[in-house]
């Protein structure tokens, strides 16, 4: 007799699904890596920065020795720059790891967590990972219901994911909708905004979110280093919030969870200001370039205030994937994003300006087949 092991809860979930990496596509399609476009993963098209490269070089000849577990220098860099003791910053391996401590800190089995439609596909796992409810609340404009998000907190509710700007769907939240929803979310619900692409917005748009982890006791602010800084291979990301709650999360925190070189890489890029403000830059050109050719094509788009632009290819079920198969035959990757109730769009990110131009050929020749 065949026995089903580990809790059903777990047997649910359905494994996170990456970007195709380049060597994959190359393979399965009989392509050039080196032609390759790869606009799927929301990565920083500049790399790795070379001052973190720098710091890199000199953290190698280290690493026979384990990392600092409680990352004191890259701590003390942060808590400089967002202006927060040291203690109350928590280490993830990438933003990710943040997340999911969180559900693991604050969520018991059975207890509900809410988040919005079209969200980041982390917070179903995350939530799923621990035998959690789901509360999903519908989208507004493709984006989050901050009304309908607190109306839909349940006394059993301990935890609610907010994206901000949100992945796949680029839309945003503007600071004064956020205040309000945190003066009424209960003081025993944990609210985790994800800030993963916050150093893309434009300035009129930008907020210091640290400054109100002072005010609320149940707000965790989660950033992440694999966008604008360019680290994405190493997995560096972090939490700010008040002891309360950092206490529980490096309970819950694997030892040693950020490495060395990406302790130290992490440093370098976070004072690399010149790396961070032409990666904005290149990214608010690229979006005019993609915006400006999907208008021409008369193709639907969400606007976007991350890293990313979500486009409708088709009216029919198909058309994301068939589109992206096309797109994947002329040497382009994007995201497909069917798996959030999106078949008949695709999540483009953005990349150098001759990348684009790539993608809105190929594209093109797609949307004509």
């Amino acid at each position: 007799m065949s026995k089903n092991y580990g809790p059903e809860y777990v047997r649910a979930i359905a494994p996170y699904q990456a970007g195709k990496p380049i060597a994959e596509v190359a393979r399965e399609f009989g392509l050039d890596e080196e032609a390759i476009v790869k606009l799927a993963s929301n990565e920083n098209p500049f790399g790795v920065p070379p001052s973190a490269v720098q710091a890199m070089t000199a953290a190698a000849a280290d690493l026979g020795r384990y990392p600092d577990a409680n990352g004191f220098d890259l701590k003390g860099a942060l808590s400089k720059r967002y202006d927060v003791p040291a203690e109350w910053i928590t280490l993830g391996n990438g933003s990710n790891d943040i997340l999911e401590i969180a559900a693991h800190a604050f969520v018991e089995r059975g207890q509900s967590v809410v988040y919005s439609q079209y969200s980041f596909a982390v917070y179903a796992l995350a939530t799923q990972g621990v035998g959690a409810r789901h509360i999903v609340v519908p989208a507004k404009d493709y984006g989050h219901d901050l009304p309908a998000m607190l109306a839909a907190i349940q006394e059993d509710t301990r935890l609610v994911f907010i994206a901000n700007p949100n992945n796949p769907t680029g839309t945003f939240i503007p600071a004064a909708d956020i205040q309000a929803f945190l003066d009424k979310v209960p003081a025993t619900v944990v609210v985790v905004l994800d800030e993963a692409y916050n150093e893309f917005l434009a300035e009129e748009n930008q907020f210091e979110s640290a400054e109100w982890v002072k005010k609320y006791p149940n707000l965790l602010v989660s950033r992440t280093f694999s966008k604008a800084y360019g680290l994405a291979g190493l997995r560096v990301g972090f939490g700010i919030a008040q002891p309360a709650l950092t206490d529980l999360m490096n309970r819950i925190r694997q030892p040693f969870n950020v490495n060395s070189m990406a302790q130290a890489a992490a440093i370098a890029a976070l004072n690399d200001k010149a790396f961070l403000k032409q990666s904005a830059t290149n990214n608010a050109a690229g979006y005019q370039q993609f915006t400006e050719a999907f208008d021409k094509l008369g193709l639907q788009y969400v606007p976007s205030y991350g890293n990313f632009v979500l486009v409708k290819v088709g009216n029919d079920l198909a058309a994301g994937a068939r589109v992206n198969l096309s797109l994947l035959k002329q040497g382009v990757i994007v995201r497909p994003v069917g798996n959030y109730g999106l078949p008949e769009w695709l999540r483009i990110s953005i990349g150098l300006p001759q990348e684009n131009a790539v993608l809105i050929a190929a594209l093109t020749k797609a949307l004509a087949e």
